[in-house]
């Protein structure tokens, strides 16, 4: 049953974070252009990342919503949803007419279809890891739970892996006046696929047990609103998650996302470069994020994680040198290194995050503290990175910026309690 559950819950991710991905490597080659055509490429661009930013707004409301209700009514439910509007919005804007045909509409339009892919997402993620949390055992949480986080570099090989096609088949022109369409129609294919899937595995026989017992208890208050006890009781929890989040969070999106906008704008190279380097890397990164979600389990999820922080916040100078050689093969390394560090920050998170809270209010304080803090973080990542860029035609206050997020990391984590190893039943019990 654990290995049906992880499959789901990571083709379904996979799904998502396609979709996620997709916009913010078209950002970076193409909206900027189509949507937000400017005289100077960087505006463009930042005009651009503005409505990638704007996803991310409505993740913590999609994250509080779909909490909620996966918290009182279960979480398959709530995973079907999430795959269905964020399938449809992707699909929607590859019909999307732009900027030359309909003016400040096509941006408009965009940015609204941007909300509820933000939105979906916001609920994706908590559910997806906690069903499998909740169906895995305390000893193997780790590695299983870090599978549903897999889905984050799947997706993201799967977008930039469509791209990369299409940019080498198709002269630029063709990509940029309808190539760029494919990718976002395609993802239709994915959700059916997805949903099929999705739609064969059972509940979490941890929530289930905590319903029955709140049943018995005969306290329905507790589970009129979630959000509320998470607030109440759990806001250190919550506070823990969002500072362990902001260097895993700001690395991803400047080595994946803002990579495109350096290597093309920065250093002057063709896209294929950045496109190539996230390829490699992330197909790395899909296997290093269950290895380091086993070792959570060996050596505890505080361990694990420092290591991530700490290595990232020395290893981004070496990643902007090697981009700076203009040598494809060591801006593959570079990106590739990244990541894998980034790994021991994202592989033991789900796990991390699920053995924080009890199952009454799991859901949403997962999902809260984790979108929470992708406002501040991940959101706003590409836009300073390129603010920053612009400013100074340096990447080494992109680097500093970085090592600040990771100190904040390290702090967070070194105030969490170890959870490796946590009965969710038991504590549930004891109500913990």
């Amino acid at each position: 049953m654990i290995k049906k559950v992880v499959g789901a819950s990571l083709i379904g991710t996979t799904v998502e974070w396609y979709d996620f991905f997709l916009y913010g490597s078209a950002a970076a080659l193409v909206f900027n252009k189509l949507f937000f055509p400017t005289a100077d490429p960087l505006n463009g661009t930042l005009l651009a990342f503005t409505t990638y930013a704007i996803g991310f707004l409505a993740r913590p409301l999609g994250g509080l919503v779909f909490g909620h209700f996966g918290d009182r009514l279960g979480r398959k439910k709530l995973l079907v949803l999430s795959l269905l509007l964020m399938g449809g919005a992707t699909m929607l804007m590859g019909v999307l007419p732009t900027y030359a045909s309909v003016g400040v509409l096509a941006p408009l339009l965009l940015t609204l279809l941007r909300l509820i892919q933000g939105f979906a997402l916001g609920g994706e993620w908590g559910g997806a890891v906690l069903i499998v949390s909740e169906h895995g055992d305390s000893a193997r949480r780790g590695f299983w739970a870090s599978w549903p986080q897999a889905g984050v570099p799947c997706g993201n090989l799967l977008a930039t892996a469509v791209l990369a096609v299409l940019a080498a088949v198709q002269s630029d022109a063709d990509f940029l006046a309808w190539g760029w369409r494919i990718p976002f129609l395609l993802s239709g294919v994915l959700v059916v696929i997805g949903l099929w899937i999705r739609l064969s595995v059972s509940e979490s026989p941890v929530f289930l047990a905590a319903r029955e017992r709140l049943a018995q208890e005969k306290a329905p208050k507790l589970e009129k609103a979630p959000a509320l006890e998470l607030l109440k009781h759990n806001w250190r929890e919550v506070l823990i998650a969002m500072g362990a989040r902001f260097a895993e969070n700001v690395s991803y999106y400047v080595i994946t996302a803002f990579i495109l906008v350096y290597v093309v704008t920065g250093l002057g190279l063709s896209k294929s470069v950045g496109l190539n380097a996230v390829l490699v890397a992330s197909a790395v990164h899909l296997v290093a994020i269950p290895v380091w979600g086993h070792l959570s389990d060996r050596f505890g999820r505080r361990s694990v994680y420092l290591v991530g922080a700490v290595g990232m916040a020395l290893w981004i100078f070496a990643f902007f040198a090697l981009l700076n050689t203009k040598n494809p093969v060591l801006i593959m390394v570079a990106t590739t290194v990244g990541l894998v560090l980034h790994g021991a920050m994202y592989g033991p998170q789900a796990a991390f995050f699920s053995e924080l809270f009890g199952t009454r209010v799991r859901y949403s304080g997962a999902s809260v503290g984790y979108q929470l803090a992708s406002i501040v973080a991940g959101a706003l990542a590409p836009l300073i990175a390129t603010a920053l860029l612009q400013a100074y035609k340096s990447s080494v206050p992109i680097a500093v910026y970085v090592v600040i997020t990771c100190v904040i990391t390290v702090a967070a984590i070194a105030l969490a309690r170890e959870t490796r190893g946590a009965d969710l039943e038991e504590r549930d019990r004891v109500g913990v």
